[in-house]
């Protein structure tokens, strides 16, 4: 709950912070306002951290310039033509906007620019009202002329104005809503939450690389699943990622079975828990958590209804990964969060036959292998896709996982396992065959690799042999 002695305390020690002090004096002698905006004030109320500090004045982005470039050691203006001036000031990166007033034309999300005359006027355009609130430097005084502190209070989130106008305007708007429930821990007000749900579709006119970087921030939170609940609720996550509601199964009398959407909810969570327990104080894995939720979502596709009441879903692994590629490449995501998400939604399974009975020291390497470089998010995702609430087979399950992991690690130890490679190169095999480059190298490659995946290290003396004995029994045949 907010306590507001505190709140007002954090906010002092914020305006006398020495950059910020330097600054509001450095405006004030050149006749200018200046106001700290927007989430610092926000996180300052509420005793979070903050990392950036924006803020904004009348003083357009000529007369910034003039007077923040004598303080900085240096300054950017890749967004004049918004009004917004960077600048690196005692050793902080710092933004400073021109007041905006700026106007829509409800076809595109890109407003047209206008400068305002007052601070009031630029926070009645801000997204929300807790974000609507400013600090005027020196002094220092508050201004929150939509009543974002009281919705503080109420941990609520409400737009400033008649929420289907400012979604309307800016329908990213309604991502981040579901961004800022999770991070803040915050509940919409029924006006807000009517809103999106009516005025999803506008969603259409946002770039998919807008929508990806909200949905990225998103997943970042600690607690994503309140927002995916808003957004699927709402019906904007079937524009954002419509495999999600789809995992809402329905299930009817004779066929029961766990709700997958729950589950995959269960599961992120857990592998949260999981993220901060093995790596403290590491940045949040976004891979690892798109994984987790998009783990099961081939089921839909593969659902067969068994005789005698059972559900199945065979290969919906491999579905699944396909459905994540592409998925992910319409988000326009980088190639190497897809590939890595859509590994580990195909490998997800392969653990568990290993808790029915134990594998071979080859089958332990060609675990290692296939996971390559996502083995760790590998072990995170299986060990979180236990949500069973049978204690016996969940204690099973994670002495099982804890085992296959000694075992990796003894493996590892003895036999350089992350390499995982033979012990003769490519180089090496035309040596030994007396052939160059060609398809004869892979093939070889290949053996001497299953060798490898199968005994272990044997020496290269013993490789050589037995690639020798391989080249003449492929010659004879």
């Amino acid at each position: 709950m907010l306590n507001m002695a505190e709140g007002v305390a954090r906010l002092g020690a914020l305006a006398a912070s020495p950059v910020v002090s330097t600054l509001a004096d450095a405006f004030e002698r050149a006749g200018f306002e200046l106001a700290i905006v927007g989430g610092p004030v926000r996180d300052a109320l509420l005793g979070r951290a903050t990392n950036d500090l924006d803020f904004t004045t009348n003083a357009r982005p000529d007369d910034i310039l003039r007077v923040v470039e004598p303080l900085a050691t240096a300054t950017w203006d890749i967004g004049r033509a918004f009004g917004t001036i960077g600048a690196k000031v005692r050793g902080e990166q710092i933004e400073i906007t021109t007041y905006r007033a700026d106007s829509y034309d409800g076809v595109t999300r890109k407003p047209t620019v206008e400068f305002g005359d007052t601070l009031e006027q630029d926070l009645a355009r801000r997204d929300f009202t807790v974000n609507a609130m400013a600090l005027r430097v020196p002094g220092p005084s508050l201004v929150d002329p939509t009543g974002g502190v009281e919705d503080l209070v109420a941990t609520t989130l409400r737009t400033p104005s008649d929420p289907a106008v400012s979604f309307g305007d800016d329908p990213l708007r309604m991502l981040r809503a579901a961004r800022f429930a999770s991070q803040l821990g915050f509940s919409l007000d029924p006006a807000t939450g009517q809103a999106m749900t009516e005025l999803r579709e506008t969603l259409s006119i946002v770039s998919p690389e807008r929508v990806q970087g909200e949905l990225v921030k998103l997943l970042r939170t600690d607690d994503p699943a309140r927002g995916i609940r808003l957004l699927v609720d709402t019906g904007l996550m079937q524009l954002v990622l419509p495999e999600v509601p789809a995992l809402r199964l329905e299930i009817d009398e004779h066929h029961h079975h766990k709700d997958v959407y729950e589950h995959s909810l269960t599961v992120l969570r857990q592998a949260i828990e999981l993220e901060h327990e093995r790596h403290p104080g590491a940045e949040p894995d976004v891979v690892l958590r798109l994984a987790a939720l998009l783990h099961d979502i081939g089921k839909p596709a593969t659902r067969k209804l068994e005789p005698g009441g059972g559900v199945s879903f065979h290969h919906h692994d491999i579905k699944g990964s396909r459905m994540a590629r592409k998925r992910l490449q319409a988000l326009r995501f980088d190639s190497d969060t897809i590939s890595s998400v859509s590994r580990l939604v195909e490998l997800h399974l392969r653990f568990f036959g290993y808790s029915e009975g134990a594998w071979t020291d080859s089958a332990v390497r060609r675990y290692v292998r296939d996971a390559g470089d996502e083995l760790e998010r590998l072990h995170i995702l299986t060990r979180a896709d236990v949500t069973t609430r049978n204690k016996r087979k969940a204690a099973r399950l994670k002495s099982a996982y804890d085992d296959i992991e000694r075992r990796i690690d003894e493996l590892a130890a003895a036999e350089e396992l992350g390499a995982m490679r033979p012990e003769l190169d490519g180089n090496r095999i035309q040596e030994i065959l007396g052939i160059g480059p060609g398809r004869e190298v892979g093939e070889a490659y290949r053996f001497l690799l299953d060798i490898r995946l199968d005994e272990g290290m044997i020496g290269e003396d013993a490789a050589e042999r037995r690639l020798r004995e391989w080249w003449a029994a492929r010659s004879e045949a």
